[in-house]
């Protein structure tokens, strides 16, 4: 995708998530919008952290892990290091916990505000599917969810 693709979808989540606070509807529609426009993914969606563990929100894509402990895998590690990792192959993370077998990569945003926190995650069938566009397309979306929130 080009940057006026990206811009473009940008300016269509901000318009979706507008005059919207609930964060589980913006987190589904938000999913479905990058999801259903960008090639080559087969999960996107949202883990909230609870009690201590990211627990599974609103997504789409095959059925996923329901818990996953902070510091763990590639969304603990994001979490717990409030850095969006990319990982090229997930099969040469140590510690990746395999909720589709299919996933070859992956793109995990983290964010917290004062009223939710969790990460956003991106997974690919393909090997080395997510560029530094890509990266920061999916901060600027996660900027725009958050921004909702407050």
């Amino acid at each position: 995708m080009t940057d006026s693709n990206f811009s473009l979808l940008l300016k269509q989540l901000e318009a979706l998530l507008d005059g919207e606070s609930d964060y589980i509807a913006n987190a589904a529609n938000m999913s479905s919008l990058i999801y259903n426009n960008l090639p080559d993914l087969n999960w996107v969606g949202f883990y909230f952290l609870r009690e201590g563990e990211l627990v599974l929100g609103p997504f789409n894509g095959q059925p996923a892990c329901t818990r996953i402990p902070n510091g763990q895998g590639v969304c603990g590690t994001a979490f717990a290091s409030q850095e969006t990792q990319r990982v090229d192959d997930v099969h040469l993370f140590a510690g990746h916990i395999a909720c589709d077998a299919a996933s070859e990569s992956e793109v995990v945003v983290p964010f917290k505000t004062d009223k939710i926190a969790g990460v956003f995650d991106i997974d690919s069938p393909v090997k080395a599917r997510f560029s530094d566009a890509e990266q920061s397309f999916f901060e600027a979306a996660v900027a725009i969810y958050v921004r909702g929130l407050i």
